[in-house]
């Protein structure tokens, strides 16, 4: 399995791009057709049930259809394990304002995305949120940069220790990868 993972990891977003627009010209796609591409149908149920729950965190406007950007976020969170990749990514997701800033509330629905993708329930995340607005937020203003945020994280072990644990989703590609292992050999 570690070839697999290590396969997975080197795997390029230009040729998650270019499958995306060739399988899907109109730019957008469905549950269904992730899973396609992924070549997921008939993995087992836990690992479908993952992409579900990746689907539905990515579809921000609930349409039933993520486009090229939350489908590239969504492969790119799946794929690349470094935490600056991930951080950037939900921060672009949540700040839907787009101001490039997220305030508390956002920052606990990106943790909340986040514990639902990864099924580890252990950190509450009103409490990372409280203790990075206490010690990044220095000026106290309620919202964060994206700036501030990655190098608050960096500059407190426990929040990156944290952040570290909770976007893990090395278990989520493990079972994805076997989901679809089982697959190929029944």
């Amino acid at each position: 399995s570690l070839n697999t993972h290590a396969k997975i990891k080197q795997e390029d977003m230009h040729h998650w791009y270019t499958k995306f627009m060739r399988e899907s010209p109109s730019g957008l796609i469905t549950l269904f057709e992730l899973k396609t591409m992924l070549e997921m149908n008939g993995m087992t149920e836990e690992a479908s049930s993952y992409v579900d729950q990746v689907f539905f965190t990515f579809d921000m406007d609930g349409d039933g259809y993520i486009d090229f950007v939350e489908y590239i976020a969504a492969i790119s969170l799946l794929l690349k394990g470094e935490i600056n990749q991930k951080l950037k990514w939900y921060f672009k997701l949540f700040d839907q304002d787009g101001n490039g800033k997220i305030d508390k509330e956002e920052l606990e629905t990106i943790f909340k995305a986040i514990q639902d993708i990864t099924r580890t329930y252990d950190i509450p995340p009103e409490e990372i949120v409280t203790l990075i607005y206490e010690k990044i937020d220095v000026h106290g203003e309620g919202e964060l940069t994206l700036e501030e945020f990655i190098s608050g994280a960096r500059e407190h072990p426990d929040i990156m220790e944290m952040l570290t644990k909770m976007m893990d989703l090395s278990n989520v590609l493990e079972i994805i990868v076997r989901g679809q292992q089982k697959k190929a050999i029944s």
